[in-house]
């Protein structure tokens, strides 16, 4: 799918937790959305993609994990992101860029390859590290191929890893630098590859594989997105302007031209990043600049991160270890809005839980705007033609919600070591939280209702 992926270092995170995001984009119709936790013997043992033949039988004793899967699972799950009960979380997929000189030497597989659709599934409840997660995936990968190119995101308590797809059975992974942030758009992303660091993985023969095929256009070093991505007039309005703007928003230096195509991969910020900061960044449509939709001379002429075709928007939390400290139990945070990102609120869900609120559990096809998904697209149906004179209540809703949802967080912290059922406690402060956020959207879209009545063109 389009989206955008942002990582986030242990070091360069505000509270030392490593952070993964992503947003996660449709076409231009509804793809309704659902939070679920799916529990060991929810998880099936054997598995069948309904996007190519192929099947597997999955291992015993899987581990119980969040997910926001597509509700329609007619083309498959999408599990798109979550955290299991080994505090470890996966993002899946940004897709990727490619060009015909990989896949002249490693053709897609298309009959009987894995994707987006079954990445979560076949490895999210397999794995107790980030590394790990890697290592399986990458194994799933020579073994049985991929039918598109894509970049697949891991993280635990230490440690951030980041693996593109090379063709249809090569990849490639990069261990995040504590003290850095990524900002990953429908590109391939990884520049430079040491192949013998310890912060890196790879398919076998993967550098032979290069050599031997004359893939490298430099003399000296490796840089995999010159290798194996692709440098299109798409990528100069369709990638690189998002990654110029959240680089710029975070501190680095990236000069006035927001199609340029060797913006860097390992970014450093001016400062230690917040969820909140990642928040602002995928909800970000170029303001400040010319290319700002809303109003800019150049607006519209390259493609922002906000924009109507956002399906969710799930940030992931691994808080254990940070000051101040957390038990594992509470520390992994399945941060959550539905919707297009301008008009929504992050929700700061607890991961080690039985079962997800009902607003964001039970979306359905029909529309129903007392769920989270539908709810935040009317907010962004009406809010989109008021920008300007609502942006300021939508800002307080987003503070007031995100607010809301801290200080539960702040409470439950301090009350879980001496809840005997703590995923049945967790449970019922997700399910305060989801409240607080839905009392606070529908508090806006009267807002938004009153707005827009009040500048019908029928007037007399």
């Amino acid at each position: 799918m389009p989206c955008t992926t942002i990582l986030v270092g242990k070091d360069a995170s505000l509270d030392h937790a490593p952070l993964i995001a992503r947003q996660e984009d449709y076409g231009n119709a509804f793809n309704p959305q659902s939070f679920r936790v799916i529990l060991p013997q929810d998880q099936p043992r054997h598995y069948a993609s309904k996007t190519t033949n192929f099947t597997c039988d999955l291992p015993e004793n899987p581990l119980r994990y969040t997910s926001t899967p597509d509700v329609d699972s007619s083309a498959g799950v999408f599990a798109a992101g979550g955290i299991n009960q080994a505090n470890v979380a996966m993002t899946a997929t940004e897709s990727l860029t490619t060009n015909s000189r990989i896949l002249g030497l490693d053709p897609f597989n298309q009959e009987s390859g894995i994707g987006e659709e079954d990445f979560v599934t076949l490895v999210l409840p397999y794995v107790q590290s980030a590394r790990e997660g890697v290592e399986r995936l990458g194994q799933l990968l020579e073994q049985y191929g991929t039918y598109e190119a894509n970049g697949i995101a891991f993280a635990d308590q230490d440690e951030v890893w980041f693996l593109e797809t090379i063709g249809g059975h090569r990849w490639a992974a990069v261990r995040i630098p504590d003290d850095a942030f990524v900002i990953a758009p429908n590109r391939f992303n990884i520049t430079d590859f040491d192949f013998e660091s310890a912060t890196t993985l790879a398919s076998p023969n993967l550098k032979d594989w290069i050599d031997q095929h004359d893939l490298n256009p430099a003399d000296d070093g490796y840089n995999l997105r010159q290798i194996c991505g692709s440098r299109t007039y798409r990528d100069m309005r369709y990638n690189n302007p998002r990654a110029w703007y959240v680089q710029k928003l975070f501190g680095v230096e990236t000069g006035a031209d927001p199609t340029q195509m060797d913006l860097p991969f390992i970014c450093h910020p001016k400062h230690r990043l917040a969820v909140e900061d990642i928040k602002q960044a995928m909800s970000s449509h170029y303001q400040g600049t010319p290319y700002d939709p809303y109003g800019g001379e150049k607006g519209g002429q390259v493609r922002s991160i906000a924009l109507n075709r956002n399906l969710e928007l799930h940030v992931l939390e691994i808080r254990t270890g940070v000051a101040p400290e957390v038990a594992a139990e509470v520390a992994a945070v399945h941060w959550l809005a539905f919707g297009p990102n301008t008009f929504n609120a992050l929700v700061p869900f607890y991961a080690n839980v039985t079962d997800t609120p009902s607003a964001y559990r039970d979306t359905s096809g029909q529309y129903d705007p007392t769920k989270a998904y539908w709810l935040a697209h009317t907010l962004a149906a009406i809010g989109d033609h008021h920008y300007r004179a609502l942006a300021p209540k939508v800002e307080a809703y987003e503070q007031t919600v995100t607010a809301l949802g801290r200080q539960l967080q702040a409470a439950a912290d301090a009350k879980a070591a001496g809840e005997a059922d703590l995923p049945a406690f967790l449970t019922q402060v997700n399910d305060q939280m989801a409240k607080a956020a839905i009392e606070e959207g529908t508090k806006l879209l009267g807002d938004c209702v009153k707005e827009a009545f009040l500048n019908e063109h029928l007037q007399f």
